[in-house]
């Protein structure tokens, strides 16, 4: 803690009574400038030791709360499982364990199953909390529109049609399908190798619509306890209800929606736990309202029939790779701002089969550190060649280029 400085001695008074009137008026006034200048000094000391005495109360105060909280017990966030007569059954989170325990009687008519409460250390119920959506699925919420639009998606302009369609349309256009006389598209289930642009799809959605959007990958659905990637599920469609029109788009669904097994194993029945209340979400008795599923995966080959099914999935879209004309375009917008020498992109499109949109960017951008390393700002073709033999060295499939 930091010490005030010492006060000025106060000026003392010390005239010669023999001096003539002008100089003793003179001495005076320099008397008079000394007290000024130690009034002001003592003025700045009285601001700081205010200053000091409002920070150490604060300080005080703030150490006295803490005192007080550290002196209360600890309390527990808990669901209401059931109402008895002998009081309700509770459930701690994170704990799979129930307990029967009392309750205030003028408490135990405001609760409902399901209800958070807070419990103390015996299970006792001191107070009900709010209904509150899982912090993990309001972090799955994306705030900002992502920078990605239909036009830096190249090669899968049909995908992209069909893709406005069901997802698009439904949420800038509903009066159309109202005035066909049908409901729009339940959901689009976008499979196909990595790497082709089922993500950059899901993000060009979002940019181009002014719907919440909500993004979460099968894997983190996955919990480690029992009930809580179930409870996620329930979350996350509550958070897009809430904020609808809304679009929920679900990575690596393979994760979480993979074929039924016999196996008995804890694990593989959480899974399938999650995966029930996923179908129930998509397809259950109440009206999921304005809000649209698309889900992504690279194994649709591993997904459970339920899931695929009509009135879960209504459109399932294959996203291969690019042809010669797809590669082109993707080719076209990953060097519209690179400075090209001479690059020919119809034979690089036609000497890269088998290369995905993803594998592309990647090659320019390779092709770009190549003319990086040669202290060069213009991009040529034998960058390119350079980079392809690159990656056909990771035994990446690609033909190889036949250069003139």
């Amino acid at each position: 803690m930091s010490h005030s400085p010492s006060v000025p001695d106060r000026p003392r008074l010390d005239v010669d009574p023999e001096l003539s009137g002008p100089e003793r008026l003179r001495a005076l006034r320099e008397h008079l400038d000394e007290i000024k200048q130690v009034n002001d000094e003592l003025e700045t000391h009285l601001d700081a030791a205010t200053t000091q005495r409002e920070e150490l109360a604060a300080e005080a105060d703030a150490l006295e709360r803490e005192n007080e909280t550290l002196k209360t017990a600890s309390l527990y966030v808990a669901t209401v499982e059931e109402l008895a007569e002998e009081g309700v059954i509770v459930k701690q989170h994170g704990n799979n364990q129930e307990v029967l325990t009392e309750v205030a009687p003028e408490l135990h008519d405001r609760l409902e199953a399901g209800d958070r409460v807070a419990v103390n250390d015996s299970f006792g119920v001191q107070t009900t909390l709010d209904t509150e959506t899982d912090a993990r699925a309001q972090a799955m919420e994306i705030t900002e529109r992502p920078d990605v639009s239909y036009a830096d998606i190249g090669g899968i302009d049909e995908q992209v049609r069909e893709m406005r369609e069901t997802v698009e349309m439904p949420l800038v256009d509903p009066e159309t399908f109202a005035t066909v006389g049908i409901d729009p598209p339940a959901g689009i289930l976008l499979h196909g190798p990595p790497g082709t642009g089922k993500t950059m799809l899901a993000k060009a959605v979002a940019n181009e619509t002014d719907a919440t959007f909500i993004k979460m990958a099968g894997s983190e659905l996955v919990r480690k306890f029992i009930g809580e990637g179930a409870r996620l599920v329930r979350d996350l469609f509550e958070l897009a209800a809430e904020n609808e029109p809304a679009v929920v788009f679900v990575d690596e669904l393979d994760a979480v929606a993979a074929k039924r097994t016999d196996s008995k194993t804890s694990g593989d029945a959480e899974v399938q736990r999650t995966m029930m209340q996923l179908l129930n979400e998509m397809d259950g008795f109440d009206d999921r309202g304005d809000i649209s599923i698309v889900a992504a995966t690279n194994r649709f080959d591993m997904l459970d029939p339920a899931i695929l099914r009509p009135g879960r999935f209504d459109r399932l879209i294959e996203v291969p790779k690019p042809d010669a004309a797809g590669r082109e375009r993707i080719f076209e917008i990953h060097t519209e701002g690179m400075s090209l020498a001479d690059v020919d992109l119809e034979a690089l499109a036609a000497d890269t089969e088998g290369l995905s949109g993803a594998e592309i960017e990647s090659l320019t951008t390779e092709a770009g550190m190549v003319a990086i390393r040669d202290e060069r700002t213009d991009v040529r073709m034998d960058d390119f060649r350079e980079a392809i033999e690159k990656v056909d060295g990771e035994d990446t499939p690609v033909t190889p280029v036949a250069f003139q």
